[in-house]
C-alpha cells in the first residue's frame, strides 16, 4: 500500500506531530470526504506501507524527525511545491528564500531523487505574464540544480471556487510558449521537466505520475505491481494510494487552492485538530 500524505492538506507543514503519533501507534483513521460517516482504519506499520508520498510547500517542521522513519525502514519521497508567487497568492508561507534553503536541506538529507519539485500551478493575471514565469523558473532552476532531478508543471484549473481577478484563463498559445521555454531551461540545468495532466509531448515534456510506481520501485528496490488510480482525473498517471489527510485543513492560505473552501472553514477545522487523535480532523 502507498500512503499519500496528503493531496488534501500539508501534513509535513502543519500536522507532523500527528503524523508521527500515528506512525507510533501503527494506524490512522480517515473519513470519506463525500460521506463522512464512512470511516476507514489505515494500517501504517512498516510491513503494511510500501511507500509514503509527502505533499508539501514547507516541510521544515518534519525534517528533524525523518530519521525516525529511516530507522523504522519506511520508504518515502516528497512532492515539494515551490513557486515564485508572493503573499498576494500564497498568503501564509515563509519567505521563499528560506523555503529554498529548506528544499536544499531536505535534498541533502534524503537525496535529490526523493525530492520532486512542483512548479504548480502556473498562474497568469494582470501582473504575472509568461515572461515572468520564464525568468522565475530559470532563477529557481539555477538554485535547485543538483538538489532535484525532476520538476512537475501544470497550468491552473479554474474551478468555480477559485475564480478571482487574481487568476485568469491561460490561452493555448501562452501554454505553448511557457512549456517550450520551461523545457529548454530545465534541460540546460539538468532537471527533467514533466507535466501533470497536460499533453506537452510536442515540447519533449513527458507526462508525470505524482504517485509514481516506477519511482517507488526504484526507491525500494522491490518489483511491486501497482494499479492506476482511476479515481483521479482522466489524464492522471498516478498509481493507487490511500490518502490520510482531510480537506479544509491546510493553513498555507493559497488563493488557488482546490482543497479549501474558505479561510474561515480552515481556521475552524484547525482548531478542532488534536495531535493525539486518531483522525486528523476530530469531530465537534
Amino acid at each position: 500500500m502507498v500512503v499519500s500524505a496528503s493531496r488534501r492538506t500539508d501534513i509535513p507543514s502543519f500536522y507532523s506531530r500527528w503524523f508521527f503519533r500515528r506512525i507510533s501507534e501503527g494506524f490512522a483513521m480517515t473519513r470519506n470526504p463525500f460521506n463522512p460517516a464512512q470511516e476507514r482504519r489505515v494500517p501504517l506499520s512498516p510491513e503494511d506501507v510500501d511507500c509514503i508520498v509527502f505533499w508539501t510547500k514547507d516541510p521544515a517542521p518534519m525534517i528533524d524527525r525523518l530519521e525516525e522513519l529511516d530507522n523504522l525502514g519506511y520508504a518515502y519521497y516528497f512532492q515539494f511545491s515551490l513557486t515564485p508567487y508572493g503573499r498576494q497568492l500564497e498568503r501564509n508561507l515563509r519567505a521563499k528564500e528560506d523555503i529554498i534553503e529548506t528544499f536544499r536541506e531536505l535534498s541533502g538529507r534524503v537525496g535529490r531523487k526523493r525530492v520532486l519539485w512542483r512548479y504548480d500551478p502556473i498562474i497568469l493575471n494582470s501582473e504575472i505574464g509568461a515572461d515572468y514565469h520564464t525568468a522565475q523558473f530559470e532563477k529557481l532552476c539555477g538554485l535547485l540544480s543538483g538538489f532535484t532531478e525532476r520538476v512537475t508543471i501544470s497550468f491552473v484549473s479554474l474551478y468555480a471556487k477559485i475564480k478571482t481577478t487574481q487568476i485568469r484563463e491561460i490561452s493555448p498559445g501562452e501554454k505553448e510558449s511557457i512549456a517550450g521555454e520551461f523545457a529548454r531551461i530545465g534541460a540546460a540545468h539538468g532537471i527533467d521537466v514533466r507535466s501533470c495532466c497536460e499533453d506537452l509531448a510536442q515540447f519533449g515534456i513527458a507526462p508525470a505520475a505524482c504517485i509514481d510506481g516506477d519511482l517507488v520501485r526504484e526507491i525500494t528496490g522491490r518489483p511491486y505491481e501497482f494499479k492506476r488510480d482511476t479515481g483521479q482525473r482522466a489524464h492522471c498517471r498516478c498509481i493507487q494510494s490511500v490518502d490520510i489527510g482531510a480537506y479544509n485543513t491546510c493553513g498555507n492560505g493559497c488563493v488557488y487552492c482546490y482543497a479549501n473552501h474558505s479561510a474561515e472553514s480552515v481556521a475552524r477545522n484547525m482548531a478542532r485538530h488534536e495531535p493525539e487523535g486518531r483522525f486528523l480532523l476530530c469531530r465537534n
